[in-house]
C-alpha cells in the first residue's frame, strides 16, 4: 500500500510543473509592466530617502551610456541590412521614396510645431546634469567606473581609447556570438545579418536592465527635485496625442484627394492592422496583417499593397520620428535649454535617418532617442522619465506608423481603381 502511495506521489510530482523562481517570473512580465512597477518603487524610494536617493541614478546612467554606445552601430547595421534585403523595383518604386520622405517631414514638422506652441516641458525647472569634465574629476568610484564605459563601439579602439572600454566591447560581442560560432557565412549579406543579430542580442540584455534605470532615475529625481517634471509629463502625453491626431488627419486628407479609396473605407478595411499595431507595438509583427487588409478588404492592387505595407514599413516610421522630435524639445524645455533653429533642423535630420530600418529593432524608439538627444547636446539622463509613459505612447505611434504605410499604399494605387 505504501509502495503504491509512493508511486502515486512520484507520478504527481512528475506531472506538477516546476515552480518558477522570482527572476523568471519577473522576466515573464511585459516590459511596460516592469517599467510601471519600477516607477512606483522609484517614487516610494525617492520619498523615503529624499536627497540621499541621488546616488541611485548611477545605474540608470550606466544603462543609458551602454544604450548610447550601441545605438549608432545598431542603426548602421539596420539601415545596411534594410537596403540589402528590400526588393525595390517596378514603376511604383520611383514614387515611393518621395512619398515616404514627404510623410516623415510632415510628421516631424507637426511634432515640432505642437511642441513649440504648447511647450509641455516649460516650468519644470530642472537643471542639466553634471558635465563630462565634472564627472571625470569626481572622486566617486561609481562615477569613475561610469566614465570608463564606452560612449561608442569604436571609441575604445581609437588612439585615446581606454582598455576597460575595449574589454566591455569584447565581452559583449564574445557572449553574443557564442551560439553563432558555427554559423556559415557564404555571402556579405550573411555577415551583415550576423552583425545585426549580435547587436540585437546585446540590445535585449540592455533592455532587460531598463526597469533598473527607471527605478534609479525616478527615485533620484523624486528625492531631490520632487514631482514637478512628472506633472509636465501629463502635458507631454496630451501634446503627443494631439500631434498624432493631426498627422492622422493629414493622412486621411491625402487619401481623400490623392486616391480612389475613401478615408472611411480605409479605416474600416484596415482596422485589424491598426488594432494589432496598437496591441503589439510592433510595425514588423503587423506587416502581414496590413498587407492582407489592404489587398483583400480595401481592394488595392497587389503591387501597391506590397510596396507600401512591406517595403514602406522598413523606411516609413512617421509616428516614431514625430515622437523623437517632440521628446527632444520636451526635455530641452524641462531643463531650460533653448534649441536654436539649426539644432531643431538637426533633430529633423537625425530623426529621419534614425527612423530608417528601425522597424525591425526591438524598442526602436528608445534606441533612436539616444541618437537624437546626442546630436543636439541634450542629456540622455532624463530618458527614463519619458519611459514611464512611453509604453502607452509607443502603441499610439506604432498605429500611426502603420497608418502611414496604408497611406502610401493608397497613394501608389492612384485615383482610379483597377477594374477586375
Amino acid at each position: 500500500m505504501s509502495q503504491l502511495m509512493d508511486e502515486q506521489a512520484s507520478e504527481n510530482q512528475m506531472l506538477t510543473p516546476p515552480s518558477r523562481g522570482p527572476i523568471e517570473r519577473w522576466q515573464n512580465i511585459p516590459l511596460y509592466g516592469r517599467i510601471v512597477i519600477a516607477l512606483v518603487l522609484g517614487v516610494i524610494t525617492g520619498l523615503l530617502l529624499e536627497s540621499h536617493a541621488a546616488s541611485l541614478a548611477v545605474p540608470g546612467k550606466l544603462v543609458l551610456r551602454l544604450l548610447g554606445a550601441l545605438a549608432p552601430a545598431l542603426i548602421l547595421a539596420a539601415i545596411v541590412h534594410t537596403f540589402m534585403t528590400t526588393q525595390l523595383g517596378g514603376p511604383l518604386a520611383a514614387r515611393l521614396p518621395r512619398l515616404l520622405l514627404l510623410n516623415t517631414l510632415v510628421a516631424i514638422t507637426v511634432g515640432l510645431t505642437v511642441a513649440n506652441v504648447i511647450q509641455p516641458g516649460q516650468g519644470a525647472g530642472l537643471a542639466p546634469p553634471a558635465s563630462h569634465d565634472e564627472t571625470a574629476r569626481s572622486a566617486d568610484p561609481l562615477a569613475l567606473f561610469l566614465e570608463n564605459v564606452p560612449k561608442s563601439l569604436l571609441g575604445p579602439l581609437g588612439d585615446d581609447g581606454k582598455v576597460i572600454g575595449v574589454i566591455f566591447v569584447a565581452v559583449a560581442f564574445g557572449m553574443a556570438l557564442r551560439q553563432e560560432r558555427a554559423r556559415p557565412l557564404g555571402t556579405v549579406g550573411h555577415l551583415v545579418e550576423l552583425f545585426l543579430d549580435a547587436l540585437i542580442k546585446i540590445l535585449h540584455w540592455i533592455i532587460a536592465a531598463v526597469p533598473v534605470a527607471v527605478f534609479g532615475i525616478v527615485a533620484s529625481i523624486v528625492g531631490t527635485e520632487g514631482f514637478v517634471q512628472f506633472k509636465a509629463l501629463g502635458m507631454f502625453v496630451v501634446s503627443v496625442l494631439l500631434a498624432l491626431g493631426i498627422q492622422t488627419v493629414y493622412y486621411l486628407a491625402r487619401i481623400r484627394f490623392g486616391s480612389w479609396v475613401s478615408p472611411g473605407q480605409l479605416l474600416r478595411g484596415g482596422r485589424d492592422a491598426l488594432v494589432m499595431a496598437f496591441s503589439t507595438a510592433s510595425s514588423t509583427a503587423t506587416m502581414p496583417v496590413t498587407y492582407a487588409s489592404l489587398k483583400e478588404k480595401v481592394g488595392l492592387r497587389e503591387q501597391s499593397a506590397s510596396m507600401g505595407a512591406l517595403v514602406g514599413a522598413n523606411f516609413n516610421n512617421d509616428g516614431t520620428a514625430l515622437y523623437e522630435a517632440m521628446a527632444a524639445l520636451f526635455v530641452a524645455q524641462m531643463i531650460g535649454m533653448d534649441l536654436s533653429i539649426q539644432q531643431q533642423l538637426m533633430v529633423v535630420l537625425t530623426s529621419i535617418i534614425a527612423s530608417v530600418g528601425a522597424a525591425g529593432i526591438p524598442e526602436a524608439g528608445l534606441v533612436t532617442m539616444t541618437m537624437v538627444f546626442t546630436a543636439v547636446g541634450l542629456p540622455v539622463h532624463y530618458i527614463p522619465v519619458l519611459l514611464t509613459v512611453d509604453w502607452f505612447l509607443d502603441r499610439c505611434r506604432t498605429a500611426i506608423n502603420v497608418m502611414g504605410d496604408m497611406n502610401v499604399s493608397c497613394l501608389l494605387d492612384g485615383k482610379r481603381k483597377e477594374e477586375t
